[in-house]
C-alpha cells in the first residue's frame, strides 16, 4: 500500500469519486514448428527467451498452453493487460515482432483476441 493511500485512509479522506476502471486484455497465441529437438529439455531451451524476457514484464503473462509433450511443435500464449485496446494492440505487435527475432522456431499460426 502506498504512503499516499495510507495517509488518505488514516485521515478518513477517501476519494469521493467512483471512477470505473475497465481493464483491456489482449491474448496472442503463437503456434510454432520445431526442428531437431531430440527431447523436451531441448524444446524448452528454444523458448527460454519467452519466459526470461517477456515473462518478467509487469503487463504480460506468458505460458506454454498446448503441445506440452510434443517435440515437433509448441503453442505459447501471451496475455497483455492495459488501459486501452489500442495500447494492447501496439504492445502485442511489439512482442510478436521481438519473438520472431529472438526465438529460433518457425511460427505457423498467430491468433489474436481482444477482450
Amino acid at each position: 500500500m502506498s504512503e499516499a493511500l495510507r495517509k488518505l485512509l488514516k485521515e478518513g479522506n477517501a476519494p469521493q469519486h467512483n471512477a470505473t476502471i475497465t481493464p483491456h486484455v489482449g491474448v496472442l497465441t503463437l503456434h510454432f514448428q520445431l526442428y531437431g529437438c531430440e527431447d523436451l529439455k531441448a524444446k524448452r531451451k528454444v523458448f527460454t527467451p519467452l519466459r526470461a524476457i517477456w515473462g518478467k514484464e509487469p503487463d504480460l503473462a506468458v505460458a506454454e498452453t498446448a503441445d506440452l509433450e510434443a517435440l515437433e511443435c509448441a503453442t505459447w500464449t501471451i496475455a497483455a493487460l492495459g488501459t486501452s485496446s489500442q495500447l494492447i494492440t501496439q504492445r502485442l505487435d511489439q512482442v510478436e515482432k521481438a519473438i520472431q527475432e529472438k526465438v529460433d522456431a518457425a511460427i505457423l499460426d498467430i491468433h489474436r483476441e481482444l477482450l
